[in-house]
């Protein structure tokens, strides 16, 4: 797996107009058709037009079947990144032809490119989201006192400036009335280098998109303070070709959105399975892929909604307050075109594009409680370590009994998934932040979220995991 450094929008501009770049200097060979895709390995809610893509080989299937046909002979060739910020150098640079990032990224990339008309580009599909925005988080050390966004003013954060997780930073800070140029020191840094500075105490708090801060909870390196979800506000990540590229080759475009369609297809049909591959593609531990990647994390859904165009929308004013922009055409930049094409005997793209419902979600009969799994602001999973895949759980309570089931037979527990009380969010559930109400146990992702219910419940108790799981009935 090759990396590249994350440098500054501009710098990363400049740096590709000079040339330097992944393997760029391969040809192909005369008469046959290249396309370079750009992905990131670990930003795991691209990973249907990325890791698992990749994996599985649905592009290339798809490009052979052209070839078989009669058709050209196609080079497919894979540049694997940190971040959108490079991708968007080298797409302007008209050495990457199709590439996926986040949405902030995303609105870079359309300002960037925007200027040459061969480095132009178009959004022509969204890979993952969630509609609060539950995929761009910030972490804290585990002995920080912090308790709410309010008490990081006057400390460093790291953050990858024009980032998911930098966008989210800014508008969250805002909200909380601290002024995200003047109230913070935000450090402009790669994921890496910001998680190395969080556990050495560098900075005060890190802000990333996914997988990072799943990852640093799932290994005890931080706990969350600000769940991006509070925003209530739609985050993507989508995917952007070169309009030249898309002219000159539509049969191109054409395969990498069918061949998107097949993974999409595949991790919502089998999520588990889709993990372990994503795992391996990428180096994250499978736990911290199948907590986003799983059901009742993103939702994996190719349609360009309307809803997450007005966010987008809404996002415009994150690139002024980060540097001097070109004014983007957001309507012009989203293209529903080619997709609607690559739906053609799939599908009802329309049908879709209208829903709002998650098409991965957790289903079964829960074996502790003997009931069937019914709603998903409840229901999480339980995976058992030597387990084909989780097991489902109906509720809170039942998922504690299941797990001190397990624990009680010397059986292993790898992981424990729930979605957050509050917000919804798909997260740990031995990381959560956990109250008694009556005999109802909550699990909330941060402990601002926790503090929030006990607001408007006086009789919530703080409880730790293992004392719920101790005391819960049955």
């Amino acid at each position: 797996m090759k990396l590249t450094r994350l440098v500054p929008v501009a710098l990363a501009v400049a740096l590709a107009a000079a040339g330097c770049s992944l393997d760029s200097g391969d040809t192909a060979p005369e008469g046959t058709v290249k396309v370079v895709v750009g992905y990131q390995s670990k930003t795991i809610n691209t990973v249907t037009a990325g890791t698992l893509l990749r994996a599985q080989g649905y592009l290339e299937q798809r490009l052979r079947q052209l070839t078989d046909a009669g058709g050209a002979k196609y080079q497919v060739e894979w540049q694997d990144y940190d971040t959108g910020a490079p991708i968007t150098a080298q797409m302007v640079a008209e050495k990457i032809d199709i590439g996926s990032m986040g949405d902030y990224p995303l609105l870079i990339n359309g300002s960037r490119t925007q200027a040459n008309e061969r480095a132009r580009t178009e959004l022509v599909s969204i890979t993952g989201y969630n509609p609060k925005g539950a995929l761009n988080m910030v972490v804290v050390p585990n002995d920080s006192p912090a308790r709410s966004l309010t008490d990081l003013a006057g400390q460093k954060i790291s953050a990858s400036v024009g980032s998911a997780g930098h966008g989210t930073l800014v508008q969250a800070l805002s909200r909380a009335g601290i002024d995200p140029a003047k109230g913070v020191e935000v450090l402009n840094q790669q994921p890496q280098v910001g998680a190395t500075a969080l556990e050495s105490h560098q900075v005060g708090a890190l802000s990333q998109f996914v997988a990072w801060p799943g990852l640093l909870v799932q290994q005890n390196k931080a706990k969350l303070l600000y769940d991006g979800a509070e925003l209530n506000v739609p985050t993507f990540h989508g995917v952007v070709a070169r309009r030249a590229y898309a002219a000159d080759h539509p049969e191109v475009l054409q395969a990498f959105l069918a061949a998107q369609l097949d993974a999409t297809a595949f991790l919502n049909e089998k999520p588990f399975e889709a993990a372990g591959i994503v795992a391996e593609g990428s180096g994250l531990p499978q736990e911290v892929v199948y907590l986003y990647n799983g059901p009742g994390g993103t939702s994996f859904d190719t349609t360009l909604k309307p809803s997450l165009i007005a966010a987008f929308k809404d996002d415009v004013n994150y690139l002024k307050s980060i540097g001097d922009f070109a004014e983007l055409d957001i309507d012009g930049f989203v293209q529903d075109g080619p997709l609607r094409e690559a739906y053609t005997g799939r599908g009802d793209y329309d049908a879709d594009l209208a829903s709002g419902t998650n098409p991965s979600k957790v289903t079964g009969t829960d074996p502790v409680c003997g009931v069937p799994v019914t709603d998903p602001a409840l229901a999480g999973e339980v995976w058992v370590d030597g387990a084909d895949k989780p097991q489902p759980a109906a509720n809170p309570a039942c998922l504690l009994r299941a797990v001190r089931a397990a624990e009680a037979q010397g059986k292993t527990v790898r992981a424990v998934y729930l979605p957050d009380a509050e917000l919804g969010t798909r997260w740990f559930a031995d990381k959560a932040v956990w109250l008694r109400d009556g005999d109802r146990y909550l699990p909330f992702t941060t402990q601002a979220a926790a503090d929030r219910y006990r607001t408007a419940h006086a009789g919530a108790t703080p409880v730790t995991y293992r004392q719920a799981m101790t005391e819960v009935r049955g």
